[in-house]
């Protein structure tokens, strides 16, 4: 399981709002060498909130730090002359995976997402192309047969699904049994596999992707004895919520720079940081940044 954990970059800002490359780079290095790949300018990367030259920057490094087999690069856009400029110039810089989130904003018919991914298809030919189904952030729901439907139209190798189309997985696998998919509830590795998964795209293993490493490997050589603790682990880790400030506190605790946000990220209260931080003790070592 090479790729079962692959970390959903956050994008480091400078403190006036600055594309901040170096540190990029810095936790780039990190994650690839640390768990399976990288997922880059998604959600946990504030993609809204990047213009097309920082995403494109942003691909550049990952590919430099992971290799193309390591990196998903996230072209998804609003409308689909967006999300297949920024494929063709993704796979121009050298990768060879690509995600795009439904359209959104604007409710898309079932006819419109399909032309959508035919567009970045057309655009990027060569690449694996995921879809990233995100119900709650684009009122696009892709049931199992949606998506099934999808990926024969448009040729996908996988999806990403987060928020509820996650307990969608089991489904989606039985209904399209040739597709990659991944998991963007990163909680529960094991079940994510048992379900037919490929295993998880996970925000919080920015920060913590030791821990999610061993959990990946104790699966992989199904060893149960070193799997549970490890489980333990991102539990406790979990426990501390999901948001962007959250990962970015507990980053700054391993010794990168603080990173600033552009959108709303769920900064930590006192409370919680003091548990990101008792985590970042005991779970982590600290980065050579």
């Amino acid at each position: 399981m090479p790729d079962a954990v692959l970390t959903a970059a956050p994008t480091p800002f400078g403190a006036s709002g600055e594309l901040d490359t170096g540190t990029t780079r810095a936790l780039f290095r990190l994650a690839a060498g640390t768990t399976g790949g990288l997922f880059v300018a998604g959600t946990t990367g504030e993609f809204p909130a990047l213009d097309d030259a920082e995403r494109l920057t942003l691909f550049e490094i990952a590919l430099a730090e992971a290799g193309p087999a390591g990196v998903i690069a996230h072209v998804g856009a609003p409308d689909a002359r967006r999300a297949a400029r920024l494929a063709a110039a993704a796979a121009a810089l050298g990768a060879t995976r690509l995600a795009a989130i439904t359209p959104y904003y604007l409710a898309p018919r079932p006819d419109e997402v399909t032309a959508y991914y035919l567009r970045i298809r057309e655009a990027a030919p060569d690449a694996e192309l995921y879809a990233y189904v995100f119900p709650e952030r684009t009122s696009v729901t892709l049931g199992p047969s949606g998506l099934a439907a999808l990926a024969e139209a448009a040729g996908l190798a996988g999806a990403k699904l987060s928020g509820s189309a996650a307990a969608n997985l089991a489904a989606c696998a039985a209904a399209a049994p040739g597709l990659r998919l991944y998991s963007g509830d990163d909680r529960d590795l094991a079940a994510t596999l048992r379900a037919g998964g490929a295993g998880v795209i996970s925000g919080r293993s920015a920060a913590f992707g030791e821990v999610f490493a061993a959990l990946a490997a104790a699966l992989a050589a199904g060893d149960a004895t070193a799997a549970a603790p490890r489980q333990a682990d991102v539990d406790a880790i979990a426990a501390t919520g999901a948001s962007i400030g959250r990962i970015k506190e507990a980053l700054r605790l391993r010794g990168f720079q603080p990173m600033a946000a552009r959108m709303p990220v769920g900064e930590p209260d006192p409370g919680t940081a003091a548990e990101i931080a008792a985590l970042v003790r005991t779970l982590v070592p600290l980065a050579s940044v």
